[in-house]
């Protein structure tokens, strides 16, 4: 499966057009690290990687539960992940 992934990744179009990364660029190289055991790459990669898990985790438990602050946890746990996509995005252009 991660020889697939690897085989098959997608082009970014913004790298193509515009030769500067956008904020998602990173994103199937961190799943690929993470698939094979490597979470220090995966952080380096692409830190919002984690956060995105858990939220989307978080976001099938609270449909399923129905958890009674789960909106509000939703919520922060999406603020953080997009927080740590424009920090690393600064980040790669400065």
């Amino acid at each position: 499966m991660i020889e697939f992934l690897q085989n098959n990744m997608m082009k970014c179009f913004w790298v193509e057009t515009f030769n500067i990364e956008c904020f998602g660029c990173g994103f199937q190289r961190s799943i690929i690290f993470l698939l094979q055991g490597d979470l220090k790459n995966s952080l380096i990669t692409y830190p919002a990687l984690i956060p995105i898990i858990i939220l989307i985790l978080y976001l099938i438990l609270h449909l399923i539960f129905k958890f009674k602050n789960g909106h509000k946890w939703l919520v922060l746990i999406f603020i953080i992940s997009v927080s740590i996509m424009i920090i690393n995005f600064l980040i790669k252009i400065f």
